[in-house]
């Protein structure tokens, strides 16, 4: 018998549109020759263009389906995305706490593309305080860091990329992946930070307009690269490659943005011959 190829698990909620969520982590793990294993977390009501509802699972639920595959299949990486309520942080954070040797990717989902509120303090305090220090690397845009890393308790506080990056690692990650998307640069800059400093920083072309999914797609290709067995540099660029490129190719199904085509590789030869 043919052995299991990386087997990763994920937190995430479902999305009904395949462009973020649960199904865009199948679909990336898989394209990236990892099994996928899915825990959902919530459910949305969303399409391509936002997200209308969340309805967070029992945190119980949550906890019921993680441990039901960790004791039947060896997984080789965790991926977390949205989370949904902090009884699921709370419940989470306590399961991947008995795998410390297993590597965590935290994608700290906090708002949509379209910038519907999918987090609340109380879920972003939770996230800092619960899920952070188990982390191997985290993957928040310039937003998302900003708003972990600020002092809740002091409005004037406006810390920059470095030392949102400092701060986050502070609380105990090993890595912090630091996306630029939300930069107004010509390029999109993707630098990962350790304690240690800056291990790399990558240029990327900027490409036009926005995509539904494009977080999701990195974090989970994250994830895939460290199950896969990179070294965290190697790891990072690599899914780095991956989501542009899948970016580059996205496809608009719908009234809203673009999906990335997780696929991309999948339809050179269709691409070739047009």
């Amino acid at each position: 018998m043919i052995s299991a190829p990386p087997i990763v698990l994920t937190f995430a909620a479902t999305d009904p549109s395949g462009g973020s969520g649960a199904q865009a982590d199948i679909l990336t793990l898989s394209s990236m020759g990892c099994h996928p294993l899915s825990v959902i977390t919530a459910v949305t009501i969303q399409d391509t263009s936002g997200v209308e509802d969340v309805m967070a699972l029992d945190a119980d639920w949550v906890a019921g389906q993680a441990r039901c595959l960790l004791e039947d299949m060896p997984v080789t990486a965790f991926k977390i995305g949205l989370l949904g309520s902090v009884e699921a942080i709370t419940a989470i954070a306590e399961i991947v706490s008995d795998y410390p040797d297993i590597p965590l990717v935290l994608d700290p989902v906090m708002s949509s593309g379209r910038g519907d509120e999918l987090a609340t303090d109380d879920m972003v305090a939770a996230m800092r305080e619960l899920l952070v220090p188990q982390t191997t690397v985290i993957t928040p845009n310039g937003l998302e860091a900003r708003r972990l890393a600020q002092d809740p308790d002091d409005d004037s506080d406006d810390p920059s990329p470095a030392e949102c990056a400092r701060r986050i690692l502070d609380f105990g990650c090993q890595y912090v992946l630091l996306s630029g998307t939300h930069d107004n640069t010509p390029q999109v800059i993707n630098t990962l930070h350790s304690a240690d400093g800056v291990v790399r920083s990558d240029d990327w072309q900027r490409l036009p307009g926005k995509f539904h999914g494009a977080g999701s797609t990195l974090a989970a290709a994250l994830a895939a690269t460290i199950a896969n067995g990179l070294p965290m540099p190697e790891a990072v660029r690599d899914a780095q490659e991956y989501t542009w490129q899948a970016l580059k190719f996205a496809y608009r199904p719908g009234m809203g943005h673009p999906l990335p085509d997780r696929l991309f590789w999948a339809r050179e030869e269709e691409r070739d011959a047009d």
